[in-house]
């Protein structure tokens, strides 16, 4: 078997090389390093074929799909202040790179495509937890564009009869999580501070809660999704619980300042999963205790990342505060 990963480098995409790799994969990466790292695949670099490409335009990285049996299309810009501001490159990297790896992938008579799509697109939803049959609302141009991404393969699994599969991933932790960059999600953001020995900077009153969810979860959904003969579906996936902002901060131990709500963010995000437990048989196992313990065995990944203040915050999301707050 072969497999593609875009974004192989990133978090998500290097957690799931390496899982393919377990089960006898080849494996190819498609990653143009924008956010993804080559020490994420350091440990593997002589057992798979990394192609540095930007998707976004049409090039010879297509001749890689070749005898490919799955492709996982991860690749993507995922920042939400970054996304208000420069909505051309999020379009670019989430909409236009869909519709090329798409092309590619049905050319190639693929046998399986599983693309991640996003919780995002839910906005702040009616109902927890949150069906996939809930009213869409994205937010920010970040948002729409990966709901834009998942459209487009509704349609060419319609169309075409492609064997695609989205996944709508919740609130995913873990270890190889970015390091650089905008400000953004809480783990990377709360761990940097650790170190540093800075308090957390925890936003409103830390009651809001999130679906947390660990990431090799989110890989054995993908490859529960590659495995199984559904086509055209879409499902969340989720840690089928929902933790509050303020029990990370028990878990990790020290110090918090609070920092103003922001606009346009759900006080909850809870995925409804009896949908792919009941379909795909699939289920997560890592509790946030769990999870939280093998992210401080592997602290020292963080060792480099941006430490952010109340201050520096307050600066990196004034277009949060600009755009969203109506």
């Amino acid at each position: 078997m072969k497999s593609i990963v875009t974004g192989g480098a990133g978090f998500i995409g290097s957690h799931l090389v390496d899982k393919l790799l377990d089960i006898g994969h080849e494996v190819i990466v498609l990653d143009n390093f924008s956010t993804g790292r080559k020490e994420n695949l350091s440990h593997v670099d002589a057992q798979i074929k990394l192609v540095e490409c930007d998707l976004s335009i049409k090039g010879e990285w297509i001749k890689e799909f070749d005898q490919v049996d799955w492709v996982f299309h991860l690749a993507s810009l995922a920042d939400i202040v970054p996304s208000i501001q420069n909505p051309e490159s999020y379009f670019q990297s989430n909409v236009d790179a869909t519709f090329y790896v798409l092309e590619a992938t049905r050319h190639a008579n693929v046998k399986r495509f599983v693309y991640s799509a996003s919780s995002s697109c839910y906005g702040i939803p009616d109902k927890y937890p949150t069906l996939e049959e809930s009213d869409i609302r994205p937010q920010y141009p970040y948002a729409l564009a990966k709901r834009m991404g998942e459209e487009l393969v509704e349609h060419w699994a319609q169309l075409y009869n492609l064997p695609a599969i989205s996944l709508r991933f919740f609130n995913v932790y873990g270890t190889r999580s970015r390091t650089s960059g905008t400000y953004g999600a809480v783990f990377g953001v709360f761990l940097a501070q650790k170190l540093a020995g800075k308090p957390y900077t925890v936003v409103g009153d830390g009651n809001q809660t999130r679906d947390f969810t660990y990431v090799t979860d989110i890989v054995s959904a993908l490859i529960s999704a590659a495995e199984s003969d559904k086509v055209n579906k879409i499902y969340n996936v989720g840690s089928d619980t929902t933790v509050s902002v303020n029990r990370i901060v028990e878990l990790l131990g020290g110090d918090k300042v609070n920092i103003p709500k922001r606009p346009g963010e759900p006080d909850c995000t809870y995925a409804d999963i009896s949908k792919i437990k009941e379909e795909l048989g699939w289920y997560p196992t890592i509790s946030i205790e769990d999870g939280v313990g093998k992210i401080l065995e592997n602290i020292d990944y963080w060792k480099e990342a941006t430490v952010w203040s109340p201050d520096s915050i307050s600066e990196a999301t004034e277009d949060w505060f600009k755009y969203l707050d109506k």
